[in-house]
């Protein structure tokens, strides 16, 4: 379906460029290895967690396993539903942002089924090893790796709006604090557009479902 092209190419270049960081990162960074990117605001930091984007976590093992067959469940829905709205001639632009969150949903997928089986475990002061004779999980226990951090602003809250504590003493802040990928960032931005640039499609579909629903009882009564 020649509509359907260019986000296939889209879903294929994030994802080839979700995995070749992270694969890189693996390979060449210890855990909680950093460096700069940009003078103070941006880094390439090396952190791993068991759970959803920036870094949000669901704690045991079930909550891991149960986490990522709702990952798989989603995708599948995702990517029907793209599909779908390529049949129904949906703009390029809403297609596009529903590439996005496909690929990221996928990039993220891959990282939490298979990277258990395919390297040791990153640990502070030692690299990962690449195909190792066992892994550091099994299938659906992986880790999501993620890397860039943006501490654009960091500060304090005085201890004089602290209104809540007894004894208020400045605590550090950080904007922005979650460490996150480029599946994590292609989600978001897929999500962005669609609610900045593309609602009035939805409005538009369930007026004529509408439409087509009166027409169909006026047609039978």
């Amino acid at each position: 379906m020649s509509k359907l092209r260019a986000p296939l190419i889209l879903i294929f270049v994030i994802l080839l460029l979700d995995q070749y960081l992270k694969v890189w990162i693996k390979t060449n960074m210890s855990l909680g290895e950093q460096f700069s990117i940009f003078g103070n605001w941006a880094f390439l930091h090396f952190t791993e967690n068991n759970g959803m984007a920036f870094g949000w976590e669901i704690g045991g093992e079930f909550g891991k396993m149960i986490l990522s067959i709702f990952r798989i469940l989603a995708v599948i829905g995702i990517g029907w539903y793209l599909v779908d709205l390529a049949k129904k001639g949906a703009p390029a632009g809403l297609l596009i942002s529903f590439a996005m969150i496909f690929a990221g949903a996928v990039g993220n997928i891959i990282d939490s089924s298979f990277y258990g089986l395919i390297f040791t475990e990153s640990s502070y002061g030692n690299v990962a090893e690449f195909f190792p004779e066992k892994g550091y999980a099994d299938f659906l226990h992986g880790k999501v790796v993620d890397m860039f951090y943006f501490p654009i602003i960091k500060s304090s809250i005085p201890a004089g709006i602290q209104f809540w504590a007894s004894e208020p003493e400045p605590i550090p802040f950080t904007f922005f604090r979650p460490v996150f990928n480029i599946a994590d960032s292609s989600i978001t931005v897929g999500v962005a557009m669609i609610i900045l640039f593309h609602r009035k499609f939805f409005k538009h579909s369930e007026e004529q479902e509408l439409q087509t629903t009166e027409e169909i009882e006026n047609s039978v009564s």
